[in-house]
């Protein structure tokens, strides 16, 4: 199983990007994908996730500014990020857990800058 994470760049502050993260299969099924990001020299924090059943939940400093969701017919899971702060500066990974089980994936990375 592989999550393939992209969508990363260079974004001036106040702008948007679109991560995405793929699947290798169809393993979306019975499944939470989220993302989370880890900036320099800091931990690895919760962005936000959503479920087979279509529960979101996000960290505090992204409500409102970020959106998450998911095309199970891609096997793919969107991150959408709007009005980027310089903080927001981070590699973003994603994760696939099982509601059910015990599977537990991660991608690798995809860095945003958020600066001008």
């Amino acid at each position: 199983v592989q999550l393939q994470a992209s969508g990363g760049g260079l974004v001036q502050p106040g702008g948007s990007l679109k991560l995405s993260c793929t699947a290798s299969g169809s393993i979306f099924s019975g499944s939470i994908v989220g993302w989370y990001r880890q900036a320099p020299g800091k931990q690895r924090d919760f962005v936000a996730s959503i479920s087979t059943h279509g529960s979101t939940s996000y960290g505090d400093s992204m409500k409102g500014r970020f959106t998450i969701s998911r095309d199970d017919t891609k096997n793919t899971v969107y991150l959408q990020m709007n009005k980027l702060k310089p903080e927001d500066t981070a590699v973003y990974f994603c994760r696939l857990w099982g509601l059910y089980d015990t599977r537990d994936y991660w991608g690798q990375g995809t860095l945003v800058t958020v600066s001008s």
